[in-house]
C-alpha cells in the first residue's frame, strides 16, 4: 500500500501513456483496409526514404532488411499478419511512387542523395 501511495503520480502516468497507446491502436485497426494500407504506404515511402539515404544505391536487398526491420519496429503486431513476400511486394509498389518523387522533386533528391 505504501508503494502505491509513494508512486501514484508514476502509476498515473503509465496508465495514461498506456491509454493514449491503446487509443491510437484500436483507432487505426477500426480503420478500413484500404486507408490502413494507404497509411502503411506512406510510411513505407518515409522508410524507403531513409533506406536510400543511409545505404545508397546499389543495395537492394540490404534496403529491403532495413525497411523490413524499421516496419516490425513500427508496426509490431502487422508484422505478425504480414509475410515477408507481401511486405516486398508492397515496398516494391511504394519504390515507384519514390523514383517518381525523387525525378519530380529536387530537394528529395538533395536530401536522399546529400548533394
Amino acid at each position: 500500500m505504501e508503494f502505491l501511495i509513494t508512486n501514484w503520480p508514476l502509476i498515473l502516468v503509465v496508465i495514461a501513456a498506456i491509454g493514449v497507446i491503446g487509443y491510437f491502436i484500436y483507432a487505426f485497426i477500426k480503420m478500413p483496409s484500404n486507408d490502413q494500407l494507404s497509411k502503411v504506404k506512406e510510411w513505407l515511402l518515409y522508410a524507403v526514404t531513409e533506406a536510400e539515404k543511409e545505404l545508397g544505391s546499389g543495395t537492394g536487398r540490404i534496403k529491403l532488411r532495413y525497411v523490413y526491420d524499421m516496419f516490425i519496429a513500427k508496426f509490431p503486431y502487422l508484422a505478425r499478419v504480414i509475410p515477408f513476400e507481401s511486405f516486398s511486394y508492397l515496398v516494391d509498389e511504394v519504390l515507384e511512387d519514390f523514383r517518381n518523387l525523387l525525378e519530380e522533386n529536387k530537394q528529395v533528391e538533395h536530401y536522399v542523395k546529400g548533394e
